[in-house]
């Protein structure tokens, strides 16, 4: 699967960059109607994050309009930082950028529960801000979580000092430290890449890490991982699925269509919101 960084860069902000029509697949009526189902559903779900990740799918399906007319509302009422980060992140993304302004200032504030939200939401939607806060959060080096999502906001710019941390930290002992390094590379890193989170697959101690580095070896254009993406569409733990879901889109994955279809009837709800996501995002005709 040909990778194409531009590509996702730009996604991950929001705006949708033109694409070749190999690389869009074709949904008949009532397979978009059914997505368009899972996803506003979703967005009224009692549980908050899965609420969210449905608001990024209607965004990223065309339809931030009404992401907008339902979040904005919500944000005056919200007091965990956390939170407030899941929702202006996704009301940035939908279009309304001048939210962005209350991620940076849970980051740059001295209540640190909000910072690593904050730091992770920011680089999903590639905004820094004056970069000082962002700066001080990739120096700092008592919370290494906020360090590697500021990495990540930062590398994702071009920085090469935050990318190379994020290379020698792929191979931190820690499983979820790791891939979630692997996670971040999969999107803003290079063909380098590939062997490097090929390495760590033998020594990956679950599914789940295994999985991580699979679904970033797919996104980053790697046929094995692609394959291995395809197979997790099918595993047991419905978390795999979710994820699965989620990077059949940053590997152009059309060929799956027929897979993330089927997670549409998903027990697990986070796999079905990431499976329509992924099926209306992979939809959106060429520009």
């Amino acid at each position: 699967m040909k990778k194409i960084v531009a590509f996702v860069l730009v996604v991950l902000a929001a705006g949708v960059p033109a694409i070749s029509a190999e690389e869009t697949l074709e949904l008949d009526t009532a397979t978009r109607e059914k997505c368009l189902q899972v996803l506003q559903a979703g967005l009224k779900s009692d549980e908050f994050w899965p609420s969210i990740h449905a608001a990024e799918g209607l965004t990223l399906g065309g339809h931030g309009d009404e992401v907008i007319a339902f979040l904005k509302p919500k944000l005056p009422l919200e007091n965990d930082d956390q939170k407030k980060c899941g929702i202006t992140r996704e009301l940035v993304r939908a279009g309304k950028k001048s939210y962005a302004k209350v991620m940076l200032k849970i980051l740059a504030g001295d209540d640190d529960y909000g910072h690593v939200h904050a730091a992770e939401s920011l680089y999903k939607v590639n905004i820094i801000g004056d970069g000082k806060a962002m700066r001080r959060a990739f120096e700092q080096t008592e919370n290494l979580r906020l360090r590697m999502m500021a990495a990540a906001a930062l590398g994702r710019r071009g920085d090469q000092e935050a990318i190379s941390f994020l290379r020698e930290t792929l191979n931190h002992k820690d499983p979820e430290t790791s891939r979630t390094v692997a996670w971040i590379l999969g999107r803003i890193g290079d063909e380098s890449d590939i062997p490097r989170i090929k390495k760590l697959i033998p020594k990956a101690p679950d599914d789940l890490t295994k999985a991580y580095y699979q679904h970033s070896l797919a996104a980053l254009g790697d046929e094995n991982g692609l394959a291995a993406l395809k197979q997790n569409l099918k595993h047991e733990e419905g978390s795999i699925r979710t994820y699965a879901a989620t990077f059949a889109a940053d590997a152009r994955a059309v060929s799956l269509k027929d897979d993330l279809i089927a997670l549409l009837d998903d027990p697990h709800e986070d796999a079905r919101i990431r499976a329509a996501q992924s099926l209306l995002f992979l939809s959106r005709p060429a520009e």
